[in-house]
């Protein structure tokens, strides 16, 4: 039996996601997190994407993407195929890393956006205990660049998406946004 295709919307965000196999923690320190970066510029640099919220956890990562010229199970196919070659290689580590394909689901309207946001970034304090005391301080997490009004240092990271989206509740501003987000 065939596995089922995913469904690839051009212009709408997608929530993609995956785990660490048998929830190992698979981003163990911060040249993890660096490579994840690394990853998502030279995809972004062959075929661009965006994205509006990110937040990688230590056995799981959460990102909001769109990619409007190539299919998301091809840019997915890419992340997760070199983010396992750069593990296994550095960990001396056999078998699977991601437990696994990848989940997503295209979000086609733009207060489900708001929505599915707030839920990334809200991960790092959802924990139990909380792993930072305030979402913004949580560095590998794109709602610092939200709260603290701060340039992303990458360009496959669009800020105006989610501000716009914003506008259908209140004022589309990043201030209004974490907000929300904070509720």
């Amino acid at each position: 039996m065939s596995r089922k295709r995913r469904e690839w919307v051009p212009y709408a965000y997608h929530h993609i996601y995956s785990r660490g196999n048998n929830r190992q923690n698979i981003f163990c320190d911060e040249t993890d997190m660096l490579e994840v970066f690394r990853l998502l510029t030279m995809i972004h640099n062959d075929n661009p994407i965006s994205i509006s919220a990110f937040c990688i956890m230590t056995n799981h990562y959460h990102f909001l993407l769109k990619s409007e010229e190539v299919s998301i199970s091809k840019v997915m196919a890419v992340f997760n195929k070199r983010y396992t070659d750069y593990y296994n290689r550095k960990y001396q580590h056999v078998g699977h890393v991601f437990q696994q394909r990848f989940n997503s689901s295209p979000i086609p309207f733009p207060l489900e956006l708001l929505r599915v946001s707030k839920y990334i970034h809200r991960n790092p304090i959802s924990t139990e205990p909380p792993m930072v005391p305030q979402m913004e301080d949580y560095q590998y997490s794109s709602y610092m660049y939200y709260k603290k009004s701060m340039t992303p240092p990458y360009p496959f990271i669009n800020l105006l998406d989610l501000t716009s989206s914003m506008s259908l509740i209140a004022d589309g501003t990043s201030l209004n946004y974490c907000g929300y987000v904070e509720k």
